[in-house]
């Protein structure tokens, strides 16, 4: 899986989970964040070096709290890779608070996906603040 300076370069790493499949993630303010949850999905699912980002997406969501947003936009992401089989591996921030998000998130036709990801979920997720900046775990219904 790569050094520790690699995990830290990347902004997530994959973690042990009794059930589906968990990321750490960590950013130094809620815009890195969401962007390393999204670059963590990605992985997940590709090596995205292999994905060519020839399509773009905006997105616009809100939420009534930040997990509810980071729910909602690793969603969207999920929700564009089944419906337009593709995977979204670049992710650009325009505007972020708490309960609001409009971004845009790039991305491709990919060959030889690592695994499925059935959905989100709200499993052990909640945004707290560390050393680095902002942390939260990830769970995944694969």
């Amino acid at each position: 899986m790569g050094g520790a300076g690699m995990k830290e370069r990347r902004g997530f790493e994959e973690v042990e989970h009794t059930a589906d499949v968990a990321l750490r993630v960590w950013g130094r303010d809620l815009a890195e964040l969401f962007v390393h949850a999204a670059s963590g999905l990605a992985w997940l699912l590709v090596d995205p070096r292999t994905v060519k980002p020839t399509v773009s997406f905006t997105l616009e969501l809100e939420a009534l709290d930040a997990e509810g947003l980071l729910v909602a936009w690793l969603g969207e992401l999920l929700y564009l890779h089944e419906r337009e089989g593709i995977v979204l591996v670049a992710f650009e921030m325009e505007e972020i608070t708490p309960t609001h998000l409009r971004g845009t998130a790039r991305g491709g036709p990919a060959s030889d996906l690592r695994g499925h990801i059935k959905a989100v979920t709200f499993n052990e997720m909640a945004i707290r603040p560390t050393d680095r900046g902002l942390e939260t775990m990830v769970v995944f219904d694969a």
